[in-house]
């Protein structure tokens, strides 16, 4: 090796000392690891957030289907990648939202218990208690009638029929005698009977299939714990392993409706591009409610930009008119629904089974 070269600490290869890289493995020459160093790439390698990623975020917040459309014409090491970008950008969604979500499961867990205890509670009540008792009602029947106000548009209920569910007077006796399991069985979890007693009680033979008794196992466990908690967290981690079933399904629906218009791949191209905005949208909405509550109507306008943004990029990446778009695009989003419904019960079996 001749003096005016130097070997690489990398791949341990000669090359001239003029050179800032090394023209074998790409290393910097003087690679000093400083903390920025280190954190810079970390950072590039398992998320691939490097100057890319910021040569992608405007166009695909500002240009619908303009990244998926040249990513297809054959631009693909400008911009990042469709996989990379939607996985970076769900990485930090779901980071987000594991703060309101763990709120979430807190609050679910207090609810159930206080219920439970109420309902278990038998003691005479004094004067105080039963004026308490009457705010709380009235508390509770306010909200009931919000929440029935505001969910009307779906479930058709008029002002008549709410008034006269809400102001009822089986309306207290409805929402406190809840009971998840017969008197035997909770007589028997109070005082610590064994399991297979309890189950007994609860209905399960010994001639029930592993699935069947699986499911009573399960219940079990929720009346000995009255926390549904631990169910909505076990939801909320099954949905991202979920999202990597949903999205191959939408890019069969775009394949459906554009079947001339490229492959497969491409759709999924699309796909990915269109559920990394998805997901920018939500972690604004999330990490803004995190901060301070905003009002339903600006996070109802937010969620229905998505459909607009959706037309707008089918319209550039697959170059139709603005008719067919917003036809194929309403038609899409129609029988994209159930199958989020249909995902969404999966995921809500798989938490109950496996929490």
């Amino acid at each position: 090796m001749s003096a005016n070269q130097t070997t690489c600490k990398n791949c341990e290869n000669p090359f001239d000392n003029d050179f800032s890289y090394c023209p074998h493995c790409g290393q910097k020459q003087n690679h000093e690891l400083t903390l920025g160093v280190l954190f810079y790439n970390t950072i590039s390698n398992y998320f691939s957030f490097d100057a890319r990623f910021f040569k992608s975020f405007i166009p695909l917040m500002l240009k619908p289907g303009f990244l998926a459309r040249k990513f297809v014409e054959g631009k693909r090491l400008l911009y990042l990648h469709p996989a990379q970008m939607y996985l970076f950008i769900a990485i930090v969604f779901f980071f987000l939202f594991s703060f309101n979500a763990n709120e979430q499961a807190r609050k679910i867990d207090k609810g159930l218990s206080e219920v439970f205890e109420e309902n278990t509670n038998k003691k005479d009540l004094t004067d105080e208690e039963v004026q308490a008792k009457i705010t709380r009602d009235s508390l509770d029947r306010e909200k009931a009638r919000a929440t029935l106000q505001k969910m009307s548009i779906y479930s058709g209920m008029t002002e008549q029929q709410i008034d006269s569910l809400v102001n009822g007077e089986d309306f207290s006796n409805q929402k406190n005698n809840i009971s998840l399991g017969s008197a035997e069985t909770d007589s028997l979890i109070k005082i610590n009977a064994p399991d297979k007693e309890i189950l007994k009680s609860m209905g399960m033979q010994e001639t029930d299939s592993a699935f069947k008794k699986r499911l009573y196992a399960q219940w079990l466990k929720f009346l000995k714990s009255k926390q549904g908690g631990s169910i909505l967290q076990t939801f909320y981690d099954t949905v991202p392993i979920a999202m990597f079933f949903v999205l191959p399904l939408f890019a069969l629906l775009l394949k459906l409706f554009y079947r001339k218009s490229g492959r497969y791949a491409h759709q999924l191209v699309f796909s990915f591009y269109f559920f990394a905005f998805i997901f920018t949208v939500f972690s604004i909405l999330v990490g803004i409610n995190l901060i301070k509550d905003i009002p339903d109507w600006i996070d109802t306008i937010l969620v229905f930009s998505i459909f607009i943004y959706f037309i707008m990029a089918l319209k550039r990446f697959y170059q139709q008119s603005w008719i067919k778009s917003f036809f194929k695009g309403s038609m899409i989003t129609m029988m994209f629904f159930p199958i989020l419904f249909l995902v969404a019960i999966a995921v809500v079996f798989f938490a109950f089974m496996f929490y």
